[in-house]
């Protein structure tokens, strides 16, 4: 098949110019950069947005923005990172990347992989044009009966939020499909990378989970806009919690499954060692993905729930940490005593091991009951969230951007330029964040505009931390913008990888593999002998 782009007018295959990225296009590669693109755009914006809420944090009373004002940005900062950040990144990297790595020529539904892309723009106009209707301030948890007496700004929020659900439905399902169905010859389950079986745990969670929030949106807008009541009194007080819940705990899932598969991949290409626990690794995905759906109440222990149903929402909170243990074991048994090389990849995804760690023993803290009631809506809930969203999720993106951005561009990134970008994020994220949990043990209640002058201190600690953890971003604008312009040429295997992606040309033709690759190997075999030609691309 030809090397071309297909297609005219708003519809082609592939990506030769710009054009070619501003239409709707059925190219999983094209469609991977435009979110990826897209995404890391509203990253800027919910980071600023996190800017003037740590600047009116900064002292008390500072008044930088009013109260009302103040709950929409935070409503508005929440939805942003978690909707349009986080889950469509690691969607377009996945896009991107998934197909390559199992031997496919592209997604198993591409029309419906573009129609997935798309309904995130009008969504994120719907979120954007709340502000100036008066805007959601319920939080992005938009507990009732705050979110049915806010004003028509929280429903183009819902609204919103409806788009971005079929979206990741719609992407979930193609995903499955995709890794099921169309492994190239050879692939067998047990040789699949480990990025494949996160992204399938992830989507599944996906299907399950999203429509339920998606009922739940439409019956807030209903309630809001028609005056049922199926939240207010005469309805249920915690139906809502019960139904948001039971999406949005899996959905950390969704957030943070992508990441462990992409550090499983990252690690043993730095380490020169194949991946200990190949199966346990791949297996306990798939636990998390099920007992995801097993933990939703313990965001409820302060709601008035019968107090019995606390004990067994505790010990499933507890259990899920077993199998996020035997990924983080066998990470650690991959890098012992292997030949380390310190790119920034590979810092990224040792401060993620470490970040993430401890987002998931203050994780265990929160799953306690008495624990829980102690700190239940202070900024402890605040800092273990952002420990595990960005010390997680965002260290292992900007691992998976540093590890293939030669393969995207055919350009490598400025590892000077990188080292900077890591140690700015890496203080700059703890010295804003780990002062939150003491602030938070303290009792300084959450999403307030003001605060008593005893948690001055830790809150200017942070503001100026967060001033550094944003500046940090600007190295890798800087880097990513002109490097994909003017980078040193990576060539087709940079790193010495073993995968199908490394086989290629960086950046690879429109229709991936000229001929089905077979698959008779190991993905991670560094160190062995390989048998499959296809994955002795480099140093083994």
């Amino acid at each position: 098949m030809a090397d071309t782009t297909t297609g005219h007018g708003l519809m082609r295959h592939g990506g030769r110019k710009l054009s070619d990225y501003l239409v709707f296009n059925t190219d999983h590669k094209v469609i991977g950069i435009q979110y990826m693109v897209m995404a890391f755009a509203f990253f800027i914006f919910g980071g600023v947005i996190a800017e003037l809420i740590r600047t009116e944090l900064a002292a008390p009373g500072t008044q930088f923005v009013g109260g009302s004002q103040y709950n929409q940005l935070f409503t508005v900062h929440g939805t942003v990172m978690i909707f349009l950040w986080i889950i469509p990144m690691f969607a377009g990297l996945a896009n991107y990347v998934v197909p390559l790595m199992i031997g496919a020529n592209d997604m198993a539904f591409p029309r419906l992989n573009a129609l997935a892309f798309w309904l995130l723009p009008p969504g994120a106009i719907l979120l954007l044009a709340s502000f100036l209707v008066g805007g959601a301030e319920s939080g992005w948890t938009a507990y009732p009966p705050l979110s049915v007496q806010t004003p028509i700004g929280q429903t183009l929020w819902a609204l919103s939020l409806q788009f971005v659900g079929f979206s990741s439905i719609f992407s979930g399902l193609n995903f499955l499909v995709t890794i099921f169905n169309m492994r190239t010859t050879g692939m067998t389950l047990t040789r699949m990378p480990l990025m494949a079986w996160a992204v399938a745990a992830s989507s599944i969670i996906q299907i399950l989970g999203t429509p339920v929030l998606s009922g739940a949106l439409a019956m807030l807008v209903i309630e809001r806009t028609l005056g049922a009541k199926f939240f207010v009194p005469g309805g249920d007080p915690l139906l809502w919690q019960n139904l948001f819940w039971f999406y949005s705990h899996p959905a950390v899932y969704i957030m943070i499954l992508p990441g462990f598969g992409l550090i499983s991949e990252v690690l043993p290409v730095f380490s020169r060692k194949p991946i200990f626990g190949y199966k346990l690794i791949a297996f306990s995905s798939m636990a998390i993905a099920i007992f995801g759906f097993l933990v939703w109440a313990h965001h409820m222990f302060t709601s008035g729930m019968d107090p019995l149903l606390r004990i067994p929402f505790m010990v499933t909170s507890m259990i899920i940490a077993v199998p996020t243990g035997v990924k983080i074991f066998s990470w650690l048994a991959t890098i012992w005593g292997g030949k380390l090389r310190f790119t920034t990849a590979m810092m990224f995804a040792l401060a993620f091991i470490s970040m993430f760690l401890i987002g998931g023993l203050s994780g265990i803290f929160l799953a306690s009951v008495p624990i829980d009631i102690h700190v239940q809506d202070t900024y402890f809930v605040v800092a273990h969230l952002h420990y595990v969203l960005f010390g997680g999720s965002v260290m292992a993106l900007y691992a998976g951007v540093y590890y293939w951005f030669p393969k995207i561009t055919g350009r490598m990134l400025n590892e000077r330029l990188g080292q900077v970008h890591f140690w700015m994020t890496f203080f700059g994220f703890n010295i804003t964040f780990m002062p939150l949990h003491l602030v938070g043990l303290q009792g300084m209640p959450r999403r307030v505009a003001d605060y008593d002058p005893a948690f001055a201190l830790w809150n200017l600690v942070a503001t100026l931390g967060s001033f550094l953890l944003a500046t940090g971003t600007l190295p890798f604008i800087w880097n990513a913008i002109a490097s994909a312009y003017r980078g040193k040429l990576a060539g087709a295997n940079p790193w010495r990888a073993l995968g199908l992606e490394w086989t290629l040309p960086s950046p690879p033709p429109i229709h991936n593999f000229p001929v089905p690759p077979v698959v008779d190997g190991d993905p991670y075999g560094y160190g062995e002998q390989t048998r499959n030609p296809q994955y002795a691309t480099g140093e083994a």
